[in-house]
């Protein structure tokens, strides 16, 4: 008998809280309909205490998806839980999460509480939220380094106070699968918890274990993983929903359990995240990664052209790649457009069509084929011009040690040109960039790879920058790399000009679990 495990999803909020991961109102509503159609059992909207945004964006979700449950976070206090459940209260199936420390190391460092105090307020967190929204789930963080006899107590007293949910997290990435495993069996049991109440595992990556730990906590009785999409997170990230919704799926045999995921929506739902956030996925990823389904040893080759199963456990099309994927050129309509942006994950508007639409003939007439991944580029770049104040207008470089490069950059209907020299190209242009702007950053990282293949493929350029203390990360394409470059440079540092005019308050960040 094949047992149901529950998949809360939690990219939207822990998976936010990765560097560069941050996602404006639009972006979390646009994930948020693409796990819908992934059929996650819940979304995890946010921390809504956090500010404003965050609680709109909470608001948004939860009034968006109709399917799913949506949860909002919250720590154990008045001010926290009644901000929740103000954000979920439209949501068709709302949860609120409330957490609190349970291990000795928190309780001295971070909370300066005793045991019994930390017992009183989680009775009354859970009693409050309860009577607020008809499911609460409690999270007891650093669960994996805490007392199992406390852990126990803290359990029931939880489950008394009306929790449905109970989450026992390994916070820090600390445990091993045989130790969860345990910890699970021995508060199940030791709780006495009644059959309604559904346990579930939280994990952190830090050990590379994470994936591991969330199947052994289901072994161990837990009937919910928590996860993220591409496994962001906090530090090292989370418990990667592909790779624990295939690893029992194709192991049945050893993990009899189920979910009720589309795996077939898996490839675009990481794809679009990919899109959305800017974090590149890495080649070598499980499951979604470019390198996922690729072979080639020539053993290898001559193995799958036998027989797919001598070398694959999972076939690409049980998570959504296809081996003839779509390509578009200049001949192609909006109508065929539109509907394979739908197919990806993306919902445009009739101003985001005619806009992706006059950039895809642009590159279209640069090259002969846009394939899928183009397409993502140019939507993440699209988007990214929310946040415009200056763009690019005319780029040249020459010469080699130095480089000179001249730049023009236009805001509003005022053009504005600067020249300037470096090391290389890039450099060179984007110091001319920020004498145009007026502003210093320093490049803390730079990547560039390729969007899809061919001579005339979309360069994608991701950076890192440092400006008046703190982190901007900014996307830009082209078929010209340094051009992306500077339009990445530009995408950062229009951000910083965007945050700085506007004045926004440095948001609270909810704790790791």
């Amino acid at each position: 008998m094949v047992t149901r495990v529950e998949i809360f999803d939690t990219t939207l909020r822990d998976g936010e809280q990765s560097p560069g991961a941050s996602m404006n109102v639009q972006e979390k509503i646009q994930m948020a309909l693409q796990l819908e159609r992934l059929n996650v059992d819940t979304i995890e909207a946010g921390f809504p205490i956090a500010s404003e945004q965050e609680f709109e964006g909470v608001q948004r979700v939860a009034a968006a998806v109709k399917k799913p449950r949506v949860a909002a976070l919250a720590r154990a206090n008045r001010l926290d839980i009644e901000r929740a459940a103000k954000a979920i209260e439209k949501a068709a199936r709302p949860v609120l999460h409330t957490f609190l420390a349970t291990s000795d190391i928190h309780l001295e460092f971070k909370l300066k509480m005793s045991r019994q105090e930390v017992l009183d307020r989680v009775g009354e967190s859970v009693r409050l939220a309860k009577s607020l929204i008809g499911r609460v789930e409690y999270s007891a963080e650093d669960s994996t380094r805490s007392d199992l006899e406390y852990l126990a107590e803290i359990t029931k007293t939880a489950i008394a106070a009306g929790a449905d949910v109970i989450n026992l997290p390994d916070t820090v990435g600390f445990t091993t699968p045989m130790e969860i495993e345990e910890m699970f069996r021995f508060v199940i049991a030791e709780s006495g918890a009644p059959e309604h109440v559904v346990f579930s595992s939280h994990n952190h990556n830090d050990l590379g274990l994470a994936v591991a730990n969330a199947l052994a906590a289901v072994r161990g009785g837990a009937r919910q993983i928590e996860c993220c999409v591409n496994g962001i997170g906090e530090r090292a990230g989370n418990t990667a929903l592909e790779e624990v919704v295939m690893a029992m799926k194709t192991r049945q045999q050893v993990y009899p359990f189920d979910t009720d995921i589309v795996t077939e929506e898996i490839t675009n739902t990481s794809r679009l995240l990919g899109s959305i956030t800017g974090l590149s996925i890495a080649y070598n990823k499980p499951v979604v990664g470019r390198n996922a389904f690729a072979h080639e040893a020539g053993i290898h080759q001559h193995g799958v052209i036998a027989s797919r199963i001598t070398y694959e456990i999972m076939t690409p099309e049980s998570v959504g790649r296809k081996s003839n994927e779509l390509v578009l050129g200049k001949h192609s309509g909006k109508h065929g457009l539109t509907r394979r942006c739908a197919d990806m994950g993306f919902t445009l508007t009739d101003a985001e069509v005619q806009h992706l639409y006059e950039k895809f003939i642009a590159l279209a007439d640069k090259k002969k084929e846009v394939f899928e991944d183009d397409l993502r580029v140019l939507i993440a770049s699209m988007r990214n011009e929310s946040f415009e104040i200056y763009t690019l207008e005319q780029l040249r470089t020459a010469g080699g040690d130095p480089t000179i490069a001249y730049v023009k950059l236009r805001r509003g209907s005022e053009s504005c040109e600067e020249t300037s020299t470096g090391d290389g190209p890039v450099d060179a242009a984007c110091q001319a960039v920020e004498r145009i702007i007026g502003v210093s950053g320093r490049l803390q990282e730079f990547s560039i790879r390729a969007a899809s293949p061919g001579k005339e493929a979309l360069g994608e350029a991701h950076v890192a920058v440092l400006l008046n203390g703190k982190i901007f990360y900014g996307t830009g394409a082209s078929t010209d790399i340094v051009e992306a470059a500077v339009h990445a440079y530009l995408s950062a540092t229009n951000k910083y000009l965007a945050l700085k005019s506007t004045q926004e308050p440095t948001p609270i960040t909810a704790q790791a679990r």
